[in-house]
């Protein structure tokens, strides 16, 4: 038996998106000349009000003087073309029309004269050419490594801007060249002067934009960390350190660039890397594949045990494709398969030890992104039942019916939310 259980997670949110955009950019000297083309480089990661935050800089910086044009700023995602770039962009409403000015997609670039780095440095044709560049994207904790500079504007400097073949010449070096190689060759880029800016969105644990700072490009380097940090305080996390048995819903690439987000799972299954302290789950399984994921099940490693459903949904040619680019082939490795979602429950259950139902420790959840109405065992239940953040959303349901399927993971209507705590706590429940 399993009770759904609702969480309130850390929520910040910034309402006046556009403006704020725009006052920041205002109030930085971009020491740019008189009607300067400016590239706006924007990323291939879906973030929360992508287009309105791209749409209020090129608004801005036309009303400075600038002729802003947007180039993808991706890698080698996209499937690494030109056009496969602007889909991208255009799948977030970003094109020519939405955004009223140019879009340049093109996967030609320009080598970097930057000596003394142990690899070549690159930077798109059409951002190298310009007067300046504004980068945009999301600062948050990456799925590979941690360290000072994880995913953010640092990355976007190096491997967005340099394309396909600056990808090929990070990832060649493993957890090396994205830990220590990338904050020194963009250190390098920025001391060239033509990033005059960079947009940092941090988002909550809910995917909603809840801080946007606007920095010189000069400052980039030193205040990225400190933003990093706010980041890891906004991310969505398991209700508990120590957990028996993990049930995923779905794994995709729509979640996570791994399929499972490392940071809510604890295991990044990457040799060089030491895995999280915590939380502590002794076996993951997976019912199915996102449809999203065209087949592509990365990640799949960071599993114990699949179905016979998520078995049939795998594209290996995609998903090896994908693997061997990032060079972490354990990721890739197949799991367990088990003929039903309730077989492979048992399996999990037999490899955390002989413990009695009453006392197993289980989470259910959607998926990685979605962590704040979990299903729990009553073990679970018994240690989060106290805390003011939580409520129960309805009664202990069986976990699978008569067929051994997972009975359905659907929306619990808001009324039937029941406070666990006597005293009121109206207005904490936000939903998402």
């Amino acid at each position: 038996m399993l009770t759904k259980v609702h969480i309130d997670l850390p929520r910040p949110r910034l309402k006046e998106i556009a403006s704020t955009v725009r006052s920041q950019l205002e109030s930085i000297d971009l020491a740019l000349s008189t009607s300067p083309k400016i590239a706006v480089a924007v990323g291939s990661r879906g973030i929360a009000n992508l287009s309105t935050i791209v749409r209020a800089t090129i608004e801005q910086l036309k009303a400075q003087g600038a002729q802003p044009f947007i180039v993808p700023a991706m890698g080698s995602h996209g499937g690494a073309t030109a056009e496969g770039q602007r889909e991208v962009l255009d799948s977030y409403s970003i094109n020519q029309t939405t955004m009223r000015c140019p879009v340049l997609s093109s996967m030609e670039v320009i080598e970097l004269d930057l000596t003394g780095l142990p690899n070549p440095a690159f930077m798109d044709r059409h951002a190298y050419a310009a007067d300046g560049i504004i980068l945009i994207n999301r600062i948050k904790p990456h799925t590979d490594f941690h360290g000072p500079y994880e995913s953010g504007l640092i990355k976007m400097a190096v491997i967005g801007l340099g394309k396909e073949k600056q990808a090929f010449e990070m990832h060649r070096h493993g957890v090396y060249g994205l830990k220590e190689l990338i904050p020194k060759t963009a250190e390098r880029i920025f001391n060239i002067g033509k990033i005059k800016a960079g947009i940092g969105i941090i988002e909550n644990a809910y995917d909603e934009t809840a801080k946007i700072e606007v920095l010189p490009g000069s400052e980039i380097m030193q205040r990225e960390p400190e933003l990093l940090k706010e980041a890891y305080a906004n991310m969505p996390r398991l209700p508990v350190d120590d957990i028996d048995i993990l049930s995923v819903d779905l794994l995709g690439k729509d979640i996570s660039g791994t399929g499972l987000d490392t940071n809510v799972i604890g295991r990044i299954r990457i040799p060089t890397e030491p895995e999280p302290s915590c939380p502590r789950i002794k076996a993951i399984w997976v019912s199915d594949l996102t449809s999203d994921s065209h087949g592509n099940a990365t990640g799949m490693g960071l599993a114990d045990v699949v179905t016979e459903l998520f078995r049939s949904r795998v594209d290996f040619d995609a998903t090896y494709t994908n693997i061997v680019t990032s060079g972490f082939l354990e990721r890739a490795k197949f799991p367990i398969v088990a003929p039903s979602d309730r077989a492979a429950f048992e399996l999990c259950h037999r490899s955390a030890g002989s413990i009695p139902m009453d006392e197993l420790r289980v989470i259910r959840i959607r998926d990685t992104l979605h962590v704040n109405e979990p299903y729990v065992s009553d073990a679970i239940l018994k240690e989060i039942k106290p805390q003011p953040n939580v409520s129960i959303l309805g009664p202990a349901q069986e976990a699978f019916d008569q067929d051994g399927r997972s009975t359905p993971f659907e929306a619990v209507e808001r009324d039937s939310v029941e406070p666990l705590l006597s005293k009121s706590k109206a207005g904490n429940h936000q939903r998402h």
